[in-house]
């Protein structure tokens, strides 16, 4: 069996006395793991950093079988990402989430959200990191339905998120059960820009229903840098 492809580098563990398992998160291929023999090098060490994209071959001989990889750096990130502590916490982060997928399962919306995300500009790093998170929830099955309001039925004036239903709430229906509710930021369902305070209200609601159906289930916690990330990205706008 052998395969080519073009691929975002999301991590790797030693295996052995020379040798790495790289994680690897592939076009139309989804999340991949293989290893790659004398990947300890320093040959591989700039090629095999986290948020690198490559040039992939994986061989095996069956299917169901780990494989290997041939390896060639196409755009090195990695140098650029560890002088900016924001975007190397985005790339930790959005590699971290991409790790809750099921193997060789092809994601390549949340592959392409991630390359904008640490390719895109500093300042939209906040709305385009909390966007990504949605889009999370969707693809693992458990998408928001921000279209409309569950009591109502209308369609404007969303201002909230029910925790129980993950479903939009207007203002109107939500004035008694502020309380119990979720602020909806108006930039997640609008092409409005983020106000102050919208991107941490914003992390809350995905880190809410990221806690209640992945991470806790799972009995895993969430990223380390996700929360020093969202000060940093709340504090900017």
């Amino acid at each position: 069996m052998e395969w080519s492809g073009e691929g975002l580098i999301i991590g790797v563990r030693r295996h052995g006395e020379t040798s790495v398992i790289a994680e690897v998160m592939v076009e139309h291929r989804g999340r991949h793991l293989g290893l790659i023999r004398g990947g300890r090098s320093t040959r591989h060490a700039a090629t095999l950093q986290p948020g690198n994209s490559v040039q992939l071959t994986w061989r095996a001989r069956l299917e169901e079988h780990m494989g290997t990889f041939a390896i060639e750096l196409l755009d090195a990130r990695a140098a650029n990402l560890i002088a900016d502590r924001e975007k190397l916490y985005a790339c930790q982060v959005l590699c971290d989430h991409l790790r809750l997928l099921p193997e060789r399962d092809p994601h390549d919306m949340l592959l392409g959200a991630v390359v904008r995300a640490i390719d895109g500009p500093d300042d939209e790093l906040g709305e385009t990191l909390a966007r990504f998170e949605l889009m999370l929830l969707e693809e693992l099955g458990f998408g928001l339905d921000l279209a409309s309001c569950a009591a109502t039925g209308t369609n404007d004036n969303l201002t909230h998120v029910s925790p129980k239903s993950g479903r939009a709430v207007s203002g109107s229906a939500a004035e008694p059960y502020l309380d119990r509710l979720l602020r909806l930021p108006q930039f997640l369902v609008s092409d409005e820009p983020p106000q102050p305070g919208d991107i941490a209200d914003a992390f809350k609601l995905t880190g809410y229903f990221l806690d209640a159906h992945v991470w806790t289930p799972r009995a895993i916690a969430p990223p380390s840098t996700r929360e020093p990330l969202i000060a940093m990205l709340a504090n900017a706008v």
